[in-house]
């Protein structure tokens, strides 16, 4: 019996092995998908996700990145985790992990590519054309375009045999900016794991902890908006909308990580200048989120520009809250207005205001009826099985050509390696 290898492995320990795996008839599939890390973030999730969905449909998987804190869980789910220094926009860097990832590709004898992110995308296309192997790709989001390099830059996105958008909003993008033929373009939502955010799942001292890390006083409704702590994502029309309600009964928090310096102190000033600071809390670490959710008596996605998706959104109603997001991108497709949610035009702290305070006024059995919508809205739209399952489907679509192909050539008696 050989011993296991470790779960997550540098390059060297692969490019030192002596024994690789030799491609055999009938043989489990190979998907090596590739990012650039593994922090926390919609692709990211989606990535773990769908390499444990692989392994538990017998298929062989692997995630290349530059690590981070989701990597034991990639280990955890059974696949393997290569580190390479994905998340470097260097031009030189980027042609060395091509030749690195040409090298693995044809070591472990992958078949399909899945490329889910810009910079290391362009890597993973090189590669795949230089070993003849299936390249897929998933647009996360409508990449703004603002310049013919940033376009080009882009591009790569619509380069792939099959692209995946993770949204309609997304695929008209990639239909109408870069000619993403329909015969190549999948649309498939993100899903939510139903049993990691089930309210009847968490506990009433996970709750308690939660509530007591972040101060939150007893018997207050909690406003929250989760979400990187960015512009874009509507922070500072979020304080201008509380401001806007004039209540001091209220309590809430904005749970999100820094992404640009100094965006955070942008925020403590506005809260301050509209004497807010008493019911106002900025978490930056949150590893509780299914709790985080049954805090709160309102989740707000206030994003200022369009989300590709918006996973909080799904996140929260999969949790039985009430939910209020502005009306574009994603959020049109997750959100049934007045039915499971609110949507509210962008970057209108009124009109925010006045859905803040429409909500906290339902009654109890107004918010637990809503709340049985909301989640049975998730369960029948927008799972993690479901998303991963038409996902090997789009794996399986790409296979099902290269064995037709390699029959006809059988047939003209042909060798398919020629």
């Amino acid at each position: 019996m050989t011993a296991k290898r470790p779960a997550s492995r540098t390059l060297g320990d692969l490019l030192d092995d002596t024994i690789l795996p030799v491609a055999s008839t009938g043989r489990s599939p190979v998907v090596l998908q590739v990012l650039p890390s593994l922090v926390s973030g919609g692709a990211e999730r989606g990535t773990v996700e769908l390499a444990g969905a692989l392994v538990d449909a017998g298929w062989t998987s692997y995630v290349a990145s530059a690590g981070g804190a989701l990597e034991s869980e990639i280990a955890r789910a059974g696949a393997t985790h290569l580190t390479l220094p994905l998340a470097s926009k260097n031009p030189l860097v980027m042609q060395r992990n091509a030749a690195k990832l040409a090298r693995l590709i044809r070591q472990l004898d992958v078949d399909i590519v899945h490329a889910r992110s810009r910079a290391p995308a362009w890597s993973a296309c090189a590669a795949a054309r230089a070993t003849g192997r299936r390249f897929v790709t998933t647009f996360h989001n409508a990449y703004g375009a603002g310049t013919a390099l940033k376009r080009r830059y882009n591009s790569v996105m619509a380069r792939g045999e099959r692209v995946i958008a993770i949204s309609d909003f997304v695929a008209n993008h990639a239909a109408s900016v870069y000619g993403v033929g329909r015969d190549r373009l999948r649309t498939i939502p993100r899903g939510v794991d139903l049993e990691v955010f089930d309210p009847n799942r968490v506990g009433a001292q996970r709750i308690i902890n939660l509530a007591h890390q972040w101060r939150l006083p007893d018997g207050m409704p909690v406003v929250m908006l989760p979400g990187r702590l960015t512009r874009w994502k509507g922070g500072l029309d979020f304080v201008a909308a509380v401001a806007k309600l004039g209540r001091r009964d209220i309590c809430c928090v904005l749970a999100g990580s820094e992404q640009r310096r100094g965006f955070r102190r942008e925020l403590e000033a506005a809260i301050c200048e509209n004497s807010l600071a008493g019911i106002f809390r900025i978490v930056e670490d949150c590893r509780d989120m299914p709790a985080a959710y049954m805090l709160a008596d309102v989740v707000v996605s206030a994003s200022r520009d369009p989300e590709g998706f918006g996973r909080v959104i799904v996140e929260a109603q999969a949790m039985g809250r009430p939910v209020i997001a502005t009306n574009h991108g994603g959020a049109r497709e997750t959100i049934v207005p007045e039915v499971t949610g609110w949507l509210v035009p962008p970057r209108d702290p009124a009109a925010l205001t006045t859905a803040i305070n429409e909500v906290l006024s339902l009654g109890a059995d107004e918010r637990e009826q809503l709340g049985g919508r909301a989640r049975a809205h998730i369960a029948t739209n927008f799972t993690r099985e479901a998303m991963c399952a038409r996902t090997i489907e789009v794996y399986e679509e790409l296979l099902a050509r290269d064995r037709h192909e390699i029959s006809r050539l059988v047939v003209a008696g042909a060798s398919p390696t020629a």
